[in-house]
């Protein structure tokens, strides 16, 4: 028997109970306590139409199976905005069903329409089984990440 589809579309309200659930699952995978101000916030954020913070989500039979938060800046690089994926995350349910393809393939698709120069994301070095879709995409371009903590 074939799996059903995502449907990806835009977080709406309605969608605050699932999307905290998946996001405590994603913040204790990565091993991340926020105060709960913060998480707050990026909701909040999310469903702000002036914020350049925005989220796309995967559904699977009304079941909210994933989302993808993501977020346009201006680069000195290129002439026109860069897409950066902040946060990809699937229920463990539903891993391993094109789901976060599914995510990527629709980021892609916005940012072209929007006519945003490049997508691009960061992943833990041992995340393999991420970084194993994410390797069709393009290979790792050998950057190493640097964050200063100020507040």
């Amino acid at each position: 028997m074939t799996k059903p589809a995502p449907f990806i579309r835009d977080a709406t309200a309605a969608d605050e109970a699932a999307w905290r659930g998946l996001w405590a699952q994603y913040l204790a995978f990565y091993k991340v306590e926020l105060a709960d101000d913060v998480t707050a916030h990026t909701w909040a954020r999310i469903l702000d139409p002036s914020s350049r913070v925005a989220m796309r989500v995967a559904e699977v039979n009304g079941v909210l199976a994933g989302f993808a938060i993501h977020h346009f800046h201006d680069s000195t690089w290129v002439k026109t905005p860069d897409c950066y994926l902040e946060d990809l995350f699937l229920d463990a349910t539903y891993r391993g069903r094109g789901i976060g393809r599914a995510l990527i393939d629709d980021l892609i698709a916005i940012a072209t329409a929007k006519g945003w120069s490049r997508l691009y994301w960061h992943t833990d070095r041992d995340n393999a089984t991420a970084r194993k879709l994410y390797d069709t995409y393009a290979p790792e371009d050998g950057h190493v990440r640097y964050r200063l903590k100020l507040c």
